[in-house]
This record gives C-alpha cells, structure tokens and sequence, in this order.
C-alpha cells in the first residue's frame, strides 16, 4: 500500500523539520530550488569570516532516507498540487508551506546556487578589506548582530549604525538590560550610533559594493562610508499561492493558521515559518518548533486520528551576539520570567559556534559533533 504524499515547500529550518520527521512515514517530497540549505544563523559571520563561510551551506543529499528533493521554483501552489511549469507538477495529499521571508543580502541569499553567492561573499570581505567605513541602515537585531561581526574582524573598519528611532532594538520585545547592554558593547567598539531620524536618501549603489558615496540624515548628520547595507525589510515569501489559498492570505503576505499551525479553511494544508500569522518573531527555533507540531499532526491524519499538537508562542526571548565574544540574551528562568545574560554567557550559548555544528549533524554531515550542538536547541535565534 502506498504512502500518502506530503510536498514540503521550502527548505529552510521549518520545512526541513517537517520533512525529516515524516520521512518513514509518509512519501515525502521536499521542494527547495536552492542547491544547498543555508544555515542563516551563521551568514552574517560568514560576512566578517570566510572560514565560517563551509558552515553555512549544507547539501540537501543526506537530509533524507526514503523521500526526495526536487530543486525547482514552485511557480503556482493550490491545496493539492504544486506546480513548477504548466506541463511539470507533484500532487499532494498533505501540504506544508515553508517558503519563509525574504530579507536583503548577506543576511539572506535570493541566488540558488552556492557558488554564486559564494563568489559574491568572496567580492564583499574584499571591498570590507579595502573600506574605511561601512554604514548600516537599521539598528534592530539584524543591524547590530551585522555591527558586532563587522567589529570583531575588522577592528580598524569604522561602523555607523543608523535608524530612525529613538533607539537600538526598538522591533523588538526586549528587557531594558538587553537593549542596554548591546548598546554599551557597540560604543565601546566604536560604533557610531545615529539615532532618532531617517536618512533622506539610500546610497546609490547596490548593498555591499565599494564606492565612496554622502548621505544625510533628515536632522543633517552627514555620514561617508563606502560599503553600505540595508538591515531591515522582511517581505513573506508567498506569492506562488493559486486558488484557495489565497484566502488565507494576509496583505503582509503571511498566512492565516490555526492553533494546529493548519493553513485556515484547508484541513489538509498547513504553514510553518516565517510566513506563519502568529504574535512572535521570526526565529529559526520557532521555525523547528512549527515544523514538529506540524510533522505531528500529519503523522496523526495518516494514521486516522485527529491532529493532537497545538502550537502557543511562547515568551519572547533572543540570543544576541556580538561576534564571537560578546553580545546579551533574554531568556526565560523557571518561573517564565525573561531574564539577562551578558556578553560571556552568550558567547558560551552561541557566539562561538552559532549551532552550526548542530545543524551540520542534522544534516548527516559528519558524526562526531561537540558537546555544545548535542545540547538542547532552545536558543537556536535568527531574528530578521
């Protein structure tokens, strides 16, 4: 007897939770058109380290036993069909949307193919090599996480951090002790934070790419620099939803989704990720939290029973580094109350590694792991 079919798409953290997990169960197709899975807690380390940059990439051939992975584009999506062209399609009996959000280089990557964006990162850490100041546009955790690896590689590399709020972190629900300990770390390191109003203009060349150029701020702060990078501008990757999916659509591009994380109205359909609607931040533990709810509930539907897993947001909590030996964490302590650890213990909890030797074993790349990846994966952070 046949196993029924359930099409992952996308391959990011939540797709591949879901995917693997359903493995022995279910005839499992993963659809993910790049050629590699990228490790995005690590990218911006890879931006400063190019020895960093072999942990990132991960090949998909090991990532499951019994199912496949198609590397294609998922052109047009319905509830039972994912299609690549009009002639080249794979019905499904269970779908799970994992296509995630898209966000500006090197945080993330639009090219599918690893050694394009290699060669691109390759000609980035030249121009840093080459550049006396690099500006960042947006001072939430994507913009100071990229300022903390900026300083610690490059400690001759000027940083100005700019944002139109008042603040460093503002997206975000953070405890008072986190915001000001970051903020603390970043002056010592020399950033320079321009706060309180929005440039008036971009720079006029591409992110990453070295060229002298002015810009000013709406209070008249003028800033030289000649590498630049946008640190903000999360867009839900949807827009190959067809038919009644688009119900469920929201105006921001994310999906509306039930307690059971189903896509609302499809009993069959379901949403992990970032493209899911729920009250939390993007992070790539909730990703791999989704994704076992929703392996769970489907593994209940194959077998003739209601879904059992719901899935509630927990508390927010952040692990923050600042390159390899500083930055601050929130976390929860045994009563669920948020609580600060400073630059020493998140540097033991991420700073060092940033899971990738976690992600790695995942992945069937090698069996012999550190102690610190075997551990439990709570604090597993990419806030985009």
């Amino acid at each position: 007897m046949a196993h029924p079919r359930v099409v992952v798409v996308g391959g990011g953290y939540g797709g591949v939770a879901v995917a693997q997990q359903l493995d022995a169960v279910a005839d499992v197709i993963l659809v993910e058109s790049k050629d590699a899975f990228v490790h995005a807690v690590g990218t911006l380390r890879a931006v400063a380290d190019p020895a960093f940059e072999d942990r990132v990439f991960l090949p998909y051939d090991r990532l499951l036993t019994r199912g496949r992975v198609i590397h294609d584009t998922a052109r047009a999506v319905t509830p039972t069909r994912v299609s690549f062209s009009r002639t080249e399609f794979v019905d499904a009996d269970y779908l799970v949307l994992a296509t995630g959000t898209g966000y500006p280089f090197p945080a993330k990557f639009l090219e599918s193919e690893e050694r394009v964006v290699r060669s691109r990162m390759a000609r980035l850490r030249d121009a840093l090599g080459q550049a006396r100041r690099v500006l960042l546009v947006g001072a939430g955790p994507v913009g100071v996480e990229l300022a903390g690896e900026l300083t610690s590689a490059f400690p001759d590399l000027g940083v100005t951090l700019v944002d139109q709020a008042d603040d460093i972190l503002t997206t975000i629900d953070v405890i008072a002790q986190v915001r000001d300990s970051i903020r603390t770390q970043l002056l010592e390191r020399g950033v320079d934070l321009v706060l309180g109003a929005p440039l008036g203009f971009l720079p006029p060349m591409d992110v990453g790419r070295l060229q002298d150029f002015t810009v000013r701020t709406d209070a008249g702060v003028e800033i030289d620099a000649q590498v630049w990078f946008r640190c903000y501008g999360n867009r839900a990757v949807t827009d190959y939803l067809a038919g009644g999916l688009l119900d469920a659509r929201r105006p921001d591009g994310t999906l509306r989704v039930t307690e059971h994380l189903n896509v609302a109205g499809h009993e069959h359909v379901f949403a992990v990720g970032d493209i899911a609607d729920l009250p939390e931040t993007k992070r790539a533990d909730a990703a791999r939290a989704h994704g076992r709810v929703v392996a769970t509930n489907i593994a209940d539907l194959i077998a003739g029973r209601a879904p059992s897993t719901v899935y509630e947001p927990p508390p927010e909590r952040i692990v923050l580094p600042l390159g390899p030996d500083g930055g601050a964490s929130q976390l929860l302590d045994e009563s669920g109350v948020p609580c600060f650890h400073g630059p020493e213990e998140t540097s033991r909890m991420k700073g060092v590694d940033l899971f990738a030797d976690l992600m790695a074993e995942q992945f069937h790349r090698f069996d012999d792991v550190t102690e610190h990846s075997r551990s439990e994966d709570t604090s597993l952070e990419y806030t985009g």
